[in-house]
């Protein structure tokens, strides 16, 4: 298995930044996606971005594009979600997930190992 831990949340401000973190711990992350998966108050899981572990083109949801960035760091088995210019739609519980190939999907359920999560909150 692949246990995921997500760190970096916190409460900002509008256009405040966030740098968020998930190590990843257990089997090798080679071959695998990391994608970075929000869940506000009331609402579905919606997919924010994805980056192949081995190298490839990265995703991002419409909604956060030209903000955030996602990167990795092979040699601490870890991925990041630099977050830039926030806004209060971006409040949500941020989970670092993957799935068992490099292929980037939109859909949550896509990903069957994920973190526990972490809160972004953004006041006005």
């Amino acid at each position: 298995q692949v246990h995921l831990v997500e760190s970096g949340g916190g409460l900002v401000q509008v256009g405040g930044s966030l740098r968020l973190s998930c190590e990843a711990s257990g089997r090798t992350l080679s071959g695998r996606v990391m994608a970075w998966i929000r869940q506000a108050p009331g609402k579905e899981r919606v997919f924010v971005a994805a980056v192949p572990w081995n190298g490839g083109r990265t995703f991002y949801a419409d909604s956060v594009k030209g903000r955030f960035i996602i990167s990795r760091d092979n040699a601490k088995n870890t991925v990041y979600l630099q977050m830039d210019s926030l806004i209060p739609e971006d409040t949500a519980v941020y989970y670092c997930a993957t799935r068992d190939d490099s292929v980037i999907f939109y859909r949550s359920s896509a990903y069957n190992y994920w973190g526990q999560g972490t809160q972004v909150t953004v006041s006005s």
